[in-house]
């Protein structure tokens, strides 16, 4: 692709979907024009290979593709200093929890191609899921390349955006709790004397290998948890105690949390 893609933001996502786009071959650094109000953020633009811009407007107006990825609380200011700005062709893609579509286009401009996205940090190892959905005015040859930049930081799945705060719960925030497992594990087994580092790396391949069963297989979780638990055995006693400890409450009650807590962004 020839487009320029410019990116409002470039935080930790921001960083970490550029580079995944990369890393896929989609896109090189001198496609890419950032700006950030931090002056670190930039220079870790710079050492990227990217071109820092002197403000928003600047990266705006030279956007095929612009990258919308500031804080939820800072959007409509934003959207405010670039109204005008974008061409009738960019296509932004936004990746603020919370604000909708609707907000979006009414801080932009009625009829401005929106494609909303909750990506999350795999990105930048390219095994990130990444929802989207997008407004009227995006065409399909438009919505295929948006969807082409995503599936090259790992998967993309186009959902209504009825789902998009549910998006956030489930794969947006959860590798936070899926890194807080995967140390919790290690813990485990440091307290029965195993060298942290070589624990980290065990906790952190059984975690990618259970993934990989799911998606590869196709099986219900339910029956391959069933086919490691052998009657009698080591597997079945370490699920008891995670069901008397309340393992599946916890998470769903925290997912849920996390689900209500992008909701009340939005409004």
């Amino acid at each position: 692709m020839k487009e320029t893609i410019g990116s409002i933001g470039y935080g930790n996502m921001a960083e970490a979907l550029l580079g995944g786009m990369r890393a896929g071959g989609r896109v090189l650094a001198e496609q890419i024009v950032a700006f950030d109000p931090a002056e670190t953020r930039r220079q870790a633009a710079a050492a990227a290979g990217i071109e820092t811009a002197a403000d928003n407007v600047s990266v705006a107006r030279r956007a095929d593709i612009l990258l919308l990825a500031v804080k939820p609380n800072m959007v409509a200011k934003v959207c405010g200093e670039i109204r005008g700005e974008l061409r009738s062709e960019t296509v932004v893609l936004s990746i603020a929890a919370g604000v909708s579509m609707k907000d979006l286009a009414g801080w932009l401009g009625e009829g401005t191609k929106i494609v909303r996205v909750m990506p999350n940090t795999a990105a930048l190892v390219n095994e990130a899921m990444c929802a989207y959905c997008v407004s009227a005015s995006v065409t399909d040859e438009e919505k295929a390349l948006a969807e082409s930049l995503l599936s090259c930081c790992g998967l993309a799945e186009e959902v209504s955006e009825k789902l998009m705060d549910t998006v956030t719960g489930i794969s947006g925030s959860s590798p936070a709790y899926t890194y807080m497992y995967i140390e919790a594990l290690a813990d485990g087994a440091v307290a029965e004397g195993m060298p942290r580092a070589q624990a980290y790396r065990f906790a952190a391949q059984a975690v990618l290998g259970a993934a990989k069963m799911v998606l590869e297989t196709g099986q219900h979780p339910g029956a391959l948890k069933d086919a490691v638990c052998s009657p009698g055995g080591t597997t079945i006693e370490a699920v008891a105690v995670l069901e008397e400890m309340g393992f599946r409450s916890a998470v769903i009650e925290a997912e849920r949390a996390c689900i209500e807590k992008s909701r009340d962004l939005g409004k």
